[in-house]
């Protein structure tokens, strides 16, 4: 089968798109080929060096595809389901042997290209505004980054929780698409101050919770658009990690709170993955959230698909075609 490796860290040149073995699926694992490959911003992390990986190495952690080998032990699937699973390695290439329960059911009605493009990105979501902070009905809550593939998923999902969102975007195209998936308020960051918009728009208050996943960026207005006792989660580096947080920078900002969560630690096991997973394909199955891929590329040509993600042009979501 093919494969992307890369020996080196560095820029999207690093990638190879070579032949490889295909695996065989051991204990407790199964093999999937891929028909859809989900790409994400730590993908970018792990090539570049930021996340340190063991070299050489293959990349990419989501995936959606055909069970087509079950390893001894397996229960949870049978060949010919189709399976999706997000936080795995290895997901660039055509196949991948991972464990079973790390993976999940694809549901009827939900296609691979969109189990790929949803899942891990879903999933994040899910957990960012329902376990470790409740999007309560009425509440505003800003979302950078709110055009890419975690931004629409979170935009469309906290407003069918009834929330208020102010959503900063990089461009006019990008701001008329999140007014269509139901933001309130849109900030274009560029040209804007963020916090100075969030606290005109809530009248000087603030805002409860703030999603920031560009970094380095929009650390500064982020911090300064939280209300009292604001929890500000940061869970991306887009533009480049965030810089230290001061403890006093805190206390000074209204006593706030940072967190810098990581979706593992909100699936620890199979019950919760699962949970996750049924949560969000519910949301998107009831149709209010739409899962917009808005650019595919072949596997082949992971180096121009990294490209377009860092030049942040890209709209919703990202898939790899085998």
């Amino acid at each position: 089968m093919h494969a992307i490796r890369f020996e080196t860290t560095g820029g999207p040149e690093v990638l190879k798109y070579v032949e490889v073995d295909t695996p065989t699926p051991g204990p407790g694992r199964i093999l999937v080929r891929h028909q859809a490959i989900g790409i994400n911003f730590i993908d970018t992390y792990q090539r570049s060096g930021l996340y340190p990986m063991k070299l050489p190495s293959g990349l990419g952690s989501e995936a959606a595809g055909v069970v087509e080998a079950v390893g001894e032990g397996v229960t949870r699937f049978k060949t010919g389901d189709l399976a999706a699973y997000a936080g795995t390695p290895g997901a660039y290439a055509d196949a991948n042997a991972v464990i079973a329960d790390r993976a999940v059911k694809v549901p009827a009605g939900i296609d691979a290209r969109t189990a790929a493009a949803a899942l891990l990105k879903g999933m994040t979501v899910e957990f960012l505004i329902r376990r470790l902070h409740r999007v309560e009905a009425g509440e505003t809550i800003l979302v950078h980054a709110a055009a890419g593939g975690v931004g629409q998923i979170m935009t469309q999902w906290a407003k069918a929780l009834g929330a208020v969102v102010i959503a900063t975007v990089g461009s006019e195209e990008k701001a008329m698409r999140v007014r269509e998936l139901g933001a309130d308020h849109v900030i274009l960051y560029r040209d804007q101050d963020v916090a100075a918009e969030v606290r005109r728009i809530t009248g000087g208050k603030g805002v409860p919770v703030a999603y920031d996943s560009v970094g380095k960026d929009t650390f500064d207005g982020t911090l300064k658009s939280l209300a009292r006792r604001g929890l500000f989660v940061s869970f991306g580096n887009a533009s480049g990690p965030p810089p230290p947080v001061e403890a006093r920078q805190l206390m000074l900002g209204g006593s706030l709170f940072f967190t810098r969560p990581t979706m593992g630690d909100y699936q620890a096991t199979t019950a919760e993955l699962d949970a996750s997973a049924a949560a969000l394909f519910d949301i998107i199955g009831s149709g209010k959230v739409k899962v917009e891929i808005g650019q595919t590329f072949a596997l082949a040509d992971a180096r121009k698909a990294h490209e377009a993600l860092e030049s942040r042009t890209t709209i919703g979501a990202s898939l790899l075609i085998p």
